[in-house]
Parts: structure tokens; C-alpha cells; sequence
């Protein structure tokens, strides 16, 4: 056999899969042994070129938008063969789950450090974000009308990008959905506290509080020298030479909730339902008493001056401000359970979008118009705190009670996403065949929602809620550039009646205005950074690295005539990750190396795509 003949038998076609590419190498290996030392080299290259390509094909293998609308119309939603999920939903339904959501933690908690760093002017970080999310929201809609089936990001991203990013986004998701439902429940547990102090019921510290916090909080007392005696850390009971400190009522809610989750989707829509209606009606309150008392008493000196600590003082809420919009794309993984999801997502994302940015403005104007934006520091109830500041105790008390329940409906929408996630990535042989499986009688997705609320119910007994809320947002907002860039991949089509089309704005000039606008806006920042790179922190060199990507993207923006609203939306949530601080990006790259060894070891191998010819 000649060198030749050997080097043409491994041209394979594009589409050859790699356990057909392996063996053949196999085969042809073995006959190359009575070769002369140099020409088994020869092969032996061209064999590993091989193995190297199969092994990129199998990383950016793509599932077709035509085959997975071909599975969703045939029903086949469940290798166990339990038939489909309640298709119920309506855009009344999706808007008020979206609104269930957004409005949460947010707004009764994380509201308050924004308004402390930023003052009034945070109204406009909240006005950037929402922008933000806009673009982001309106990339959502393009892909939920092409593409309505359960896995939200995960799913876009497997038909645009390939299997490797649809298995990081997957992955990515689940610091958007369950570690962020560890925030959402922390803060649903020191509201409940307060409402069981109302009432006279004390629960032991030891019982309501994480592990972790406290370990944290004896820590730093040590390291400055204060005393600890008091500190709950020393004060625990001890069990087998450990500290016994739990956070029992979050881990209660957790279970509750996720037991709502598994009984089926019409009675969580019903209760989500519910519970935003109540608490809608608790913040127009709020903001009907707020600016009464603040015209009636005069404190609207509060608002000046607007930007006490300047832009750089509004945008160290970005973390926390972003964490509070967290969920509007949540509702995406409900697209099986809609009665017409081409219709009815792209509008309940944006309606939902609209409802909460309005919310969320008024109420910001209203708490730094009652007190003082200084009041705000260390404040992880700036609603009631300021009620309760103007003695208006019973209004603060209520706004503990709705706190309570906004909570609780934030984490039963990502406690309905993330099994959902998990069955779509189940179903493409990413994850094993049971988080796929569709009880018989509820039609939910059964085991990813055990499985769900086992981990954040466990990991919330511990935990601390700082580091989980960056780690949050930069979850997201990856998923968010993955959304938004995947739409520049989509072909273009027909606009279609009855279904979502996302507008096309020639970008061409747009956005190399935009950018150059940018770096003159921030010249000193970027002066400042490249003049003292050698000496920088992790935080200015990815302020550098964004103006670098940023940069490229205007340029193909400009040769490809790329459509404006996708690419803002690409640029807009980059700028929003590298204000995140750098500690929370080194604990996320692990999480993605760690995510990436599970993909290797179990994924790549059992993908369906791999039996594809």
C-alpha cells in the first residue's frame, strides 16, 4: 500500500463522526506495521491530524433549529416515554412570572449597598442595566420565536455555537439558577426572622444564620483585634468538635418551594400569580406614602446632591443592581409549557422588563428621597429601614411580610428553570437520562427538580451570600453575550405572522460612534491603565482586555454590517462583567475549568450528536 493511497483514505467527509473516524484509524494503524520507519511516521501524523480534527468537530457540533422544532411538534420530550408537559401558559401568565422573578431580593435587599455607593444617582445604573437587558431581552425573543423549546440559553447556544459552549452555558446557568436561589433564600430568611420577632418567636442565631457568615464574621474580628466572645461563632453549640450553625428557615423554603416546583407548573403559575399581584400592590403603596412624606416634610434635599461619589460611585452597584434584574430570561425555560411560546415569550420578556425597570426606578427615588443615601450603609432591609425610620412601623412591618413573599416567588421561578435546563442538556446526552425524566402524573421535569433543591438546599444551610451574588451576575451576564452574539449567527429570514422578529439596524456607523464615544468618556481610565499596566490591578487590565474585544467587535461590526441590537447587547453586558470584582472571576474560571472536566469525562462521550453519521 502506498503513502498516498494511506494519506487519502483519511479524508474523511466534514460530517464523520469521531467514533467511526477512531476506528478506522485503528484499522489502518495496524497495517502500517511492515512499513519502513519513515513512512510510519508519515501516517502516524496524519493519523493524530485526525484524531485532532474529530476531536474540534466533536466540540463544535450543532443541533439544527430544524430538528429540534421536528422533536417538539412529534412530542418527544421523554425517553421514558411519559408523554409531554401541560402546554397552559399564557403571555398573562409569562409577564407575571417574569415580574416574579425580577422582583425579589433586589429590590428588599440589595437595593440598599447600590444606594450607598451610588446616592439618588442610582437611578441611572438601574436605567443601564434595564438597557442593557433590553438588548439582551430582545435577542432572548429572536431565539424563543426560532427556537421554543425548553433550555433557554443552553438550548440558543447549542444551534449557533456547538455542543462545547451549549455545555459552559449549561453550566453557567446553574450559577444563575441555583447559587443565585442561595442569595434569594438567605435574604427570604432574615426577612422571616423578622416577622417571627414581631410575634414574639425567637429563634436561636445558630438556627438562622450560615456557617459561613458567622466563620467570616469571627475571622475578621480576630484579624483587627476586636473581641469575640459574644460572636456567634463562639457562642454555637458544638457537635463532635464542630460548630453547629445552620440557616434551618432558608433551608425550609428551599424544600417547600421545590416540592411546589415538582407537583406540577399550573399550580406554581397560580401561586407566582398571586404572589406578584400582592406584592405590586405593596409597592405602589410605598411609593404613594414615599413621595407624600417626602413633599409633605420637605426632604427632598435628599436628592442633592444627585452623584455624591460621581459615575464611579453609581457603578459599584453594578453587581448588586444587575443581581436584582436576574430571572426575566427565566421564564424562557417554560417555552414547552406555553400554549404559543413563538407568540407569547418575546412579548412577556419585554413586558416584564418594562414593568420591573419602572418599579425599580420609583422606589429607588423614593428610599434615597426619605433618608439620607449615607443611612444606607450595612442595610440589608432598606425598605422597612426606612419606615421604620419615619416611625411608620406597621407599613415597615407589612413590607417585611411582602419581602417574605417576593422572595419566595423569585425562588420558585429559578427553581422551575434550572431542572429545566437540566432536562434539555439530559435530553442531547449531556447529563444522564434521569434529570429527563417527565413524571407520569405531574408532568415535570422530576428528578432535576429533587436534585435542584437538594443542592441549594444544602449548600444554603452554609453558605454566605456576598461572593454568591457576584458569582451570580457574572453567570448570567456570560450567558447574556453568548444570547446576544448567537443572534449574529442566525440566518436570516422572512419576517413571519404571528411570531417575533427582531428588528435588523444597520450597525455599520452606529457602533464605531458608540465606541469611540466610550473611550472618550473614560480617556482618563484608559490613559491611567495603559500608562501603569505594569502595575495594575486584576480589575484595570480587565477594563484593558474589554477595550481590546470591544475594539475587535466594532471592526467586524463595520466589515459585516452587523445588526446594532445584538451587538450592544454583546458590549453592554461585557462592560457590566468587568465591573464585577476580580476575586468573584477567579472563582469563576474554576467553576468553568470544573464544569469543562465533567463535559470531557461524561459528556463529550455520551453526546447523542457523537452517534450521528
Amino acid at each position: 500500500m502506498s503513502s498516498r493511497t494511506i494519506i487519502e483514505k483519511f479524508h474523511f467527509p466534514v460530517r464523520e463522526d469521531t467514533n467511526r473516524g477512531a476506528r478506522r484509524i485503528k484499522y489502518e494503524t495496524s497495517s502500517l506495521c511492515g512499513l519502513p520507519g519513515n513512512r510510519k511516521r508519515i501516517h502516524f501524523i496524519v493519523i493524530l491530524k485526525h484524531q485532532n480534527y474529530c476531536m474540534i468537530q466533536s466540540l463544535l457540533r450543532k443541533k439544527s433549529i430544524d430538528k429540534i422544532l421536528k422533536e417538539a411538534e412529534q412530542g418527544e420530550t421523554d425517553a421514558h416515554g411519559h408523554g409531554g408537559m401541560h402546554k397552559i401558559l399564557t403571555v398573562r401568565d409569562l409577564t407575571f412570572m417574569g415580574v416574579a422573578a425580577v422582583i425579589g431580593a433586589g429590590i428588599f435587599s440589595t437595593i440598599g449597598a447600590a444606594a450607598f455607593n451610588g446616592g439618588p444617582g442610582v437611578i441611572f445604573l438601574f436605567l443601564i442595566t434595564a438597557i442593557t437587558c433590553g438588548f439582551t431581552a430582545l435577542c432572548y425573543a429572536e431565539f424563543a420565536s426560532r427556537v421554543p423549546v425548553s433550555g433557554s440559553a443552553y438550548t440558543y447556544s447549542y444551534v449557533t455555537f456547538g455542543e462545547v459552549v451549549a455545555w459552559i452555558i449549561g453550566w453557567a446557568l446553574i450559577l444563575e439558577y441555583a447559587i443565585g436561589n442561595i442569595v434569594v433564600a438567605i435574604s427570604w430568611s432574615a426577612y422571616f426572622n423578622n416577622i417571627l420577632k414581631a410575634f414574639g418567636i425567637n429563634l436561636p442565631d445558630w438556627l438562622a444564620t450560615g456557617y459561613q457568615t458567622a466563620k467570616m464574621a469571627y475571622n475578621d474580628a480576630l484579624a483587627n483585634n476586636k473581641p469575640v466572645a459574644d460572636l456567634l461563632y463562639s457562642r454555637a453549640p458544638e457537635i463532635a468538635g464542630f460548630k453547629f450553625i445552620i440557616n434551618l428557615p432558608a433551608f425550609i423554603i428551599v424544600g417547600f418551594v421545590s416540592l411546589l416546583a415538582y407537583i406540577g407548573i399550573h399550580e406554581s403559575k397560580r401561586t407566582a400569580n398571586l404572589m406578584v399581584m400582592l406584592k405590586i400592590a405593596v409597592l405602589v403603596v410605598i411609593a404613594i406614602v414615599g413621595f407624600w412624606f417626602i413633599f409633605s416634610e420637605g426632604t427632598a434635599s435628599n436628592w442633592v446632591p444627585f452623584f455624591p461619589n460621581g459615575m464611579d460611585g453609581v457603578l459599584k452597584g453594578v453587581s448588586a443592581v444587575f443581581f436584582a434584574y436576574i430571572g426575566f430570561d427565566a421564564i424562557s425555560t417554560t417555552a414547552e409549557e406555553c400554549k404559543n411560546p413563538q407568540k407569547d415569550l418575546p412579548r412577556s420578556m419585554i413586558y416584564s422588563l418594562l414593568i420591573c425597570t419602572v418599579i425599580y426606578i420609583v422606589t429607588a427615588l423614593v428610599i434615597t428621597g426619605m433618608v439620607n443615601y449615607k443611612e444606607f450603609e450595612g442595610v440589608t432591609d432598606p425598605l422597612a429601614y426606612v419606615f421604620e425610620k419615619i416611625n411608620m412601623k406597621k407599613l415597615g412591618f407589612l413590607i417585611s411580610v411582602s419581602a417574605v413573599v417576593a422572595a419566595t416567588s423569585v425562588l420558585l421561578v429559578f427553581q422551575l428553570g434550572q431542572p429545566r435546563i437540566w432536562m434539555s442538556m439530559s435530553r442531547d446526552g449531556l447529563l444522564p437520562k434521569s434529570f429527563g425524566k417527565i413524571h407520569r402524573r405531574y408532568k415535570t421535569p422530576s428528578y432535576a427538580t429533587i436534585v435542584s433543591g437538594l443542592l441549594v438546599g444544602i449548600l444554603v444551610l452554609f453558605v454566605d451570600d456576598k461572593l454568591m451574588t457576584d458569582l451570580t451576575s457574572i453567570g448570567t451576564l456570560f450567558a447574556f453575550v453568548l444570547v446576544s452574539g448567537g443572534v449574529l449567527l442566525l440566518p436570516r429570514i422572512q419576517k413571519q405572522a404571528g411570531k417575533f422578529s427582531l428588528p435588523y439596524i444597520n450597525g455599520k456607523w452606529i457602533i464605531p460612534v458608540f465606541y469611540l464615544l466610550f473611550i472618550w468618556i473614560f480617556r482618563n481610565r484608559v490613559q491611567a491603565s495603559i500608562t501603569n499596566i505594569s502595575s495594575e490591578g486584576y480589575q484595570e487590565l480587565l477594563f484593558l482586555i474589554f477595550i481590546i474585544l470591544a475594539g475587535i467587535m466594532t471592526l467586524f461590526t463595520f466589515a459585516r454590517s452587523y445588526s446594532f441590537i445584538p451587538v450592544m447587547g454583546v458590549l453592554c453586558c461585557m462592560y457590566l462583567m468587568i465591573e464585577i470584582p476580580a476575586k468573584s472571576w477567579l472563582v469563576f474560571f474554576g467553576w468553568m475549568g470544573l464544569g469543562l472536566m465533567v463535559y470531557f469525562l461524561y459528556g463529550n462521550r455520551k453526546s447523542k450528536l457523537a452517534s450521528v453519521v
